[in-house]
């Protein structure tokens, strides 16, 4: 039995305008239902291919805030989300998660500001500002991250060098465990290594299952580490 608290995903193009520019990105125009078979389902793909623009639909169809935070989090700094969520129909399970939070590297400096202010006697501050980004994230993960909760992160390995994002992977990989369900847009061929994940790319104009050694985040950095003076002489050359 699916015990995922997010499914599946729906998008009813009647909701949508017919100039709308989220009829110009070809991975988003899927019929039928957009399933979710893992734990830990990851969004791949090249810039301006959805993979973000579906996580936040997501994320705000779920009730969570567009700039991130959990659903406590009500604030707007730029209304710069699209309307993909209005049009989005979850596909829920049984299971109800105990927290949810959504993850955005671009505005992390937003929910870190709002987390100072709507910090009390019972709920002090994590003092995100007081850290590095890097070491922000990671507090983040490690200290409000929960089992059995539901967690949509965007590009998580912006701030996080390579030796924390293994520690965030080694974290995932643990909640998961424990009940957690991701899902999660990122160009880390390390995270995307995540044994036993769900890898979704948006390339190729529609979004299909995709094997960790396919996706260009792999095939690039290895082409780049194993033939990085030819490569680099072919890039650069004038």
């Amino acid at each position: 039995m699916n015990q995922l608290f997010i499914q599946g995903v729906q998008i009813r193009w009647d909701k949508i305008e017919e100039n709308s520019y989220l009829r110009k990105i070809p991975a988003l125009r899927f019929q039928g239902e957009q399933e979710f078979s893992r734990e830990i389902t990851f969004f791949v793909g090249e810039n301006g291919t959805g993979k973000s623009t579906l996580l936040e639909a997501i994320a705000v169809a779920y009730g969570l805030n567009p700039e991130g935070g959990s659903r406590n989090y009500n604030f707007s700094t730029y209304d710069s989300h699209s309307q993909l969520y209005n049009a989005l129909r979850l596909k829920k399970g049984y299971r109800r998660p105990i927290w949810s939070y959504f993850l955005r590297a671009e505005s992390f400096y937003n929910v870190a500001t709002k987390e100072e202010e709507y910090s009390d006697g019972d709920h002090p501050s994590q003092k995100y500002h007081e850290k590095s980004h890097g070491e922000s994230f990671l507090a983040l993960a490690q200290g409000s991250f929960r089992p059995n909760g539901l967690y949509l992160l965007d590009e998580p390995e912006a701030a996080l060098s390579p030796q924390r994002q293994l520690t965030l992977l080694i974290e995932i990989s643990r909640l998961a465990r424990q009940g957690a369900q991701f899902i999660i847009a990122s160009h880390s061929p390390i995270l995307l290594g995540m044994p036993g994940a769900q890898i979704l790319s948006f390339d190729e104009g529609e979004i299909h299952p995709c094997a960790y050694d396919e996706t260009d985040s792999y095939c690039v950095t290895e082409m780049f580490i194993n033939n990085r003076e030819y490569f680099l002489r072919k890039l650069l050359e004038e």
